[in-house]
């Protein structure tokens, strides 16, 4: 389905934030019969539905509005397992994304980005190497930028995708790359299956190219044999070697140092971002020397392990995006070594904390302040660990609070929550600003 399929009938858009105010601009610009927004989920932290907007579609909070519908646009946040949405399938009802009706018209041009770690860095990493070898694109998707809002004439687009965006695809984008997979948002997709079946709607329309983290054990068995699939962080694919990239024939690159990011898991990232720029046709070897100023130049994203200075001598670090605990896992690793209170917590999608309970087994000693909602199962999932100190807070303003008092001179205190943001906050943006003002009012005078 296509934008232009819309004129002529009854469309609702459901839901009210960035995505569903950009579907309404988009969907009124094809004079649909009727148009019409519905949120079922107004709070305090919903803005403002006014002027143009409510001119071109008013707004309800009926599920009548969307049974009537000869088409719904659902915003990613509205989960496939919302009671609205198993009644709408009963019915019949045709529900589709913005981001699918988008790519309907645009998928030859565009590379899309998933995976459950690692999207934002790579579709971020894909875009910015593209610049430097004298491909110019927009990037955009779920990094604050909906897909509808970009301009339509680009000759190239760079997509970082949700599984919830990923979900509703009819069409693939011509290049797709899977960066990880592991169990995440299983609340709104049904189940561990359902996630990675949805995640995985990326690349089962018939992409050109799939560029996949051929390292990641759940990953590799599910897209290996596919169509134009393409290992990459394996030594079939762009991998590192010791200290170097290297390319798939063995050449080498460049030093895997001149890359501005820690970690194992952000090389694997570049090499996934080199496959696809091999898929677009271009030679990363002839343009080594180029893709490696570019590395070298590439700044981290912000609230991916962003460092905020305090004159306490404290070192406060904003990883809001890593909103589940194997994401949690990796920024920890960062901080190996020093005085380490970890903040965690969040929105409370079921998901087990096993894994940050193995993981922190295997370090020295550490705080965890652990917020709502998710708190408290965080808690109780640490239990029985000697050298961990964790304890439930109230919100995200007293972890701050309670982290200076807590946490030794020249310490470090990571707020990575293993959870995402909404119920509290409107975004992630949201949650980085309540925290970096949280540390500004109670820095020391």
């Amino acid at each position: 389905m296509r934008l232009a399929d819309l004129q002529g009938r009854r469309v609702a858009v459901w839901g009210t934030g960035r995505e569903g105010r950009a579907a309404v601009v988009a969907v009124a610009a094809h004079r649909p019969a009727d148009l019409v927004a519905v949120d079922d989920s107004g709070n305090f932290l919903s803005l403002p539905w006014e002027g143009e907007l409510a001119a071109a579609a008013p707004l309800t909070d009926r599920y009548e509005a969307l049974a009537e519908a000869d088409v719904v646009v659902r915003s990613p946040g509205i989960s496939q397992t919302h009671p609205w949405m198993v009644e709408l399938r009963k019915a019949g009802v045709p529900v589709t994304q913005g981001t699918a009706l988008w790519m309907a018209d645009h998928a030859d041009r565009t590379v899309g980005v998933t995976g459950s770690k690692g999207k934002s860095t790579t579709s971020s990493l894909v875009s910015h190497l593209l610049a430097a070898v004298g491909r110019p694109n927009l990037y955009g998707g779920n990094i604050g930028v909906p897909v509808l809002d970009l301009p339509g004439e680009a000759d190239q687009y760079v997509l970082e995708l949700s599984s919830y965006q990923c979900s509703d695809l009819t069409v693939s984008p011509r290049v797709a790359a899977v960066t990880a997979l592991f169990p995440e948002h299983l609340d709104a997709h049904g189940g561990e299956e359902e996630y990675y079946r949805d995640k995985l709607n990326l690349v089962a329309h018939g992409p050109k190219a799939i560029i996949y983290n051929a390292a990641d054990p759940r990953l590799a068995p599910r897209v290996r044999d596919l169509p134009g699939a393409v290992p990459a962080n394996d030594p079939a694919g762009f991998h590192i070697d010791g200290d170097d990239v290297k390319a798939p024939d063995g050449t080498t690159l460049f030093e895997r140092a001149a890359l501005n990011l820690p970690g194992r898991h952000n090389a694997g990232n570049l090499c996934v971002a080199l496959g696809v720029l091999t898929a677009l046709g271009i030679d990363c070897v002839a343009r080594a020397q180029d893709l490696r100023a570019a590395a070298a130049s590439f700044q981290p994203l912000p609230h991916r392990l962003t460092e905020i200075s305090d004159p306490s001598g404290l070192t406060f670090v904003d990883d809001t995006l890593a909103t589940s605990p194997h994401a949690t896992t990796h920024a920890i690793d960062a901080y190996v070594g020093k005085p380490l209170t970890l903040i965690v917590g969040g929105n409370d999608r079921g998901v087990d904390y096993t894994v940050l309970r193995d993981h922190l087994e295997k370090l020295d000693a550490i705080t965890v302040l652990a917020v709502p909602d998710s708190g408290p199962r965080i808690v109780d999932a640490l239990k029985g660990l000697e050298h961990v100190h964790a304890e439930v807070v109230e919100d995200l303003v007293a972890a701050v609070h309670r982290a200076r008092a807590l946490t030794p001179p020249g310490g470090v205190v990571l707020m990575s929550p293993g959870a995402p943001s909404y119920g509290r906050f409107r975004n992630y943006e949201h949650r980085s600003e309540v925290y970096a003002e949280a540390i500004k009012d109670s820095a020391p005078a």
